[in-house]
């Protein structure tokens, strides 16, 4: 059963059209990833479902409410975790969630349970008195996380949450993350960290230029990229004329830079080897890093779009 269902979503700002037409359905229960470069149109998209944008077209439920029509009875099943933590850093972490569970309507009997209830799910039972200003970057993350599930919401939206956090606070967001599950909670986690979302998700959808262009599980849309690989090289050395001699080469699909690589997608990475080393040398480049990889959702990001994740 979907818990939401997006249908032929459109919003414009000016002349811009940030979401264009976007499509899908999130089933009650799963990790459902949107996957895409930034401006693709996924925090639209996500604050277009919350209600706190108005679509120009297209229809959005929420468990059965029209978010257009229904507004307050679909908003309060959904919880969210924004990119920026939306916290007072004068208060206490204990503090902040009363406060957001106070605005999401929890009584004071209810309060105080839900508050050490979600300080124990995201790990800082031991930092409840503690004052925000005092905490790191991933800490006020994940009390983040503890502010959209103070209400206990069925369903969970989850913004891009591990954006310029240390290793071990990412870490434990992503088990925080999986772990959801038990608790009957549906999350869109939105990303543009392909390993993120291919560790966490049931289903994705990829979305570019404000539509979603394919979704499914995993292995269904890996099988729509399996023909292909990704050679990444990493020189030294780099110029234009290095890409586009190699995008002649036969069997290549398509070449990219990004942050002195060279990635190339091609059907047979093996046998492009040789050709990309001897032209790569013969325009004066020097290579310091090959790596062949497997299919995986980048290399379909690359072959649908035309662009990598992280442009």
């Amino acid at each position: 059963m979907a818990i939401l269902e997006v249908k032929d979503l459109k919003k414009a700002f000016g002349s811009r059209q940030a979401v264009n037409g976007a499509s899908f359905s999130v089933r009650e229960g799963e990790i459902f990833g949107l996957l895409g470069p930034n401006g693709a149109g996924k925090s639209t998209t996500l604050s277009l479902v919350c209600g706190l944008l108005k679509a120009n077209a297209g229809k959005i439920l929420i468990d059965g409410w029209d978010i257009a029509k229904d507004g307050v009875k679909a908003k309060n099943l959904i919880g969210i975790v924004p990119q920026e933590p939306a916290l007072y850093p004068m208060l206490s972490a204990k503090a902040n969630l009363r406060f957001w569970g106070t605005i999401n309507g929890l009584n004071s009997d209810e309060l105080e349970k839900a508050v050490n209830d979600v300080l124990k799910v995201v790990g800082l039972e031991d930092r409840a008195e503690g004052k925000i200003s005092k905490f790191s970057g991933g800490m006020k993350r994940r009390l983040n996380i503890a502010a959209g599930l103070i209400h206990n919401p069925r369903l969970l939206i989850m913004d891009e949450p591990t954006v310029g956090i240390d290793p071990q606070s990412r870490n434990h967001i992503l088990e925080t993350v999986k772990n959801l599950r038990n608790r009957d909670i549906t999350v869109i986690y939105t990303s543009h960290y392909v390993e993120e979302v291919e560790y966490l998700c049931d289903r994705v959808a990829i979305m570019d230029n404000g539509q979603i262009i394919s979704e499914g599980t995993l292995s269904e849309l890996l099988e729509q990229g399996s023909e292909y690989q990704e050679l990444t090289i990493k020189l030294n050395s780099f110029s234009e004329n290095i890409q586009s001699s190699i995008q002649t080469l036969p069997g290549v699909e398509k070449t990219f830079s990004l942050d002195e690589k060279l990635k190339i997608i091609t059907s047979n990475a093996e046998k492009i080897l040789p050709m990309a080393f001897e032209t790569i040398v013969g325009n004066g480049g020097i290579v310091s890093e090959i790596k062949i990889h497997k299919p995986n959702l980048e290399s379909l990001f690359l072959k649908l779009t035309g662009k990598a994740l992280r442009n």
